[in-house]
């Protein structure tokens, strides 16, 4: 039986992102990936919101995705695209970029860590006691792992297995999506009507094209084929434009569900196997990648025995908010989808309002991720609990090297003191070997989206997943509470 500190099981976005979050903790982890590779047939997802880019820019390979994506004002709701240009970002816009490009660069970057992925199995069941999970894999093999994570999708064995509940709401409409070729060139743009949206767009190879159509009743649970996807067209167009030769169809439906919990003992979830819903407004392989990243740190400490598990209670504290709210607005944008005339009026007062400053940066924060509040400890500054902005720092021992991002202190994905007090003098002795301490001047504004202006911190205390735990305001008070709580007790000199 081979073991590892962490087993993953699922080798999408979300389950790669965590080991590459864990590799960089120097965890042992490996993926169980039931595909033979990432090399994807289908498009799937197509792209990545701001927050998202700004998490692997703290990774420093967000260049990695933005050579190979189209940038663009993305961020819509209903019909209004939500203009986040003047957002205080260095990536204040979303990343066109399909998700199998997204899967090879990942997989790509994992390669690099000390990763293992299992290819061409899955986890079949497994049984956890006190001190681990045994996990059962296709062909009879096994392995024994600390913890197991799913990221096995909406039909998460994982989650089914640990008894987790997954409530929510039935499909009421469906969608048929697909890669084909045509004989006749189709029109261009979205089609809505009584029942959705429909469209046809061309492929970057300029010969195949993404169809997506919705069908006037939810579909069956069999496998859709190319006859069910012409009868869809017709229906809506009045012809199928002679699609043939299909690279892949299938079917995707508004059902909407998250998990009751993300941890059961020893077992915990993640991307869609912790939530699923309808892809309008394109936030689910970004929802998945956040739970990565606000995961991975939390569980290494617990591994390592640097934190206890009730670290780990925080995971689904945070993060379990944060997908209920994209839940509920991407069931609003689902509705506003539909053209029927009383459709149409809800339509028309939304898309005004959304045009208006203040509407339109709350949306935009909330589909782009960047508004995010966790609840991370006592203190009323604005900052507490929100991402940390990528300011450019100038180091204070003056060294002519150029200004120092503060997202580059993150791509080892350790914890960060960041001391701008002209005093200096922050001591952190018992956690020196945890947290980094950086002494650096700021002199620009701190301004974070939505919000606005706030007051410059003398220092902040900036989590792996670079959200901000502690600020301190002209002393020390409280940081001593905030290193135990997120990075373990301290240790005696």
């Amino acid at each position: 039986m081979g073991e590892h500190a962490v087993v993953i099981a699922g080798g999408g976005p979300a389950g790669m992102m965590l080991a590459a979050e864990l590799a960089l903790a120097k965890v042992d982890v490996a993926i169980v990936e039931r595909r033979p590779d990432h090399v994807l047939a289908d498009s799937r997802a197509g792209g990545v919101h701001a927050r998202t880019i700004e998490v692997l820019d703290q990774r420093g390979i967000a260049d990695r995705f933005l050579a190979e994506g189209q940038t663009a004002q993305a961020a819509t709701f209903g019909t209004t695209v939500l203009d986040m240009s003047d957002f205080p970002t260095r990536h204040p816009y979303s990343l066109g970029i399909w998700q199998k490009k997204i899967e090879r660069i990942m997989a790509a970057w994992i390669a690099e860590l000390p990763v293992r992925i299992m290819y061409g199995c899955e986890v079949t069941g497994f049984a956890q006691d006190d001190t681990g999970v045994d996990v059962e894999l296709s062909g009879g093999q096994s392995l024994r792992a600390r913890y197991l994570v799913g990221c096995d999708g909406g039909r998460s064995l994982i989650r089914k297995a640990a008894g987790i509940e997954f409530p929510g709401w039935d499909a009421t409409r469906s969608n048929l999506i697909a890669e084909v070729e045509v004989t006749e060139e189709p029109p261009k743009g979205l089609r809505h009507d009584a029942s959705g949206v429909h469209a046809l767009n061309r492929m970057e190879d300029g010969r195949t094209f993404r169809v997506v159509t919705t069908e006037r009743q939810v579909g069956s649970g069999t496998e859709p084929t190319l006859s069910d996807l012409s009868e869809a067209l017709i229906t809506v167009y009045g012809t199928d434009f002679g699609i043939h030769s299909p690279t892949w169809i299938s079917r995707f439906t508004d059902m909407t569900r998250q998990a009751a919990s993300y941890r059961a003992g020893r077992v915990l979830l993640a991307g869609d196997a912790a939530h699923v819903h309808y892809p309008a407004g394109g936030q689910g392989l970004s929802l998945g990648v956040q739970d990565a990243v606000n995961l991975g740190w939390k569980l290494a400490q617990v591994v390592d025995g640097t934190s206890p598990e009730s670290l780990l209670d925080t995971y689904h504290d945070e993060r379990h908010p944060v997908a209920a709210r994209a839940l509920r607005h991407t069931m609003a944008q689902t509705t506003l989808q539909r053209r029927d005339e009383r459709m149409l009026a809800l339509v028309e007062v939304v898309s005004d309002l959304a045009t208006l400053d203040e509407p339109r940066k709350r949306l935009a924060g909330i589909i782009s991720g960047l508004d995010i509040h966790y609840d991370a400890g006592e203190g009323g500054h604005p900052l507490v609990g929100r991402r940390m902005p990528d300011l450019d720092l100038a180091t204070a021992d003056g060294d002519g090297g150029g200004p120092l991002r503060v997202f580059e202190l993150l791509h080892d994905a350790r914890p960060v003191l960041l001391d701008l007090s002209e005093r200096g003098g922050v001591d952190i002795t018992p956690w020196a070997g945890r947290v980094e301490l950086v002494v650096a001047r700021y002199a620009g504004e701190w301004e974070l989206p939505v919000l606005g202006a706030v007051a410059a911190p003398s220092a902040v205390l900036i989590r792996p997943d670079g959200y901000v735990a502690w600020v301190g305001e002209g002393s020390d008070a409280g940081l001593a509470d905030a290193l135990a709580r997120w990075f373990g007790a301290p240790v005696a000199a």
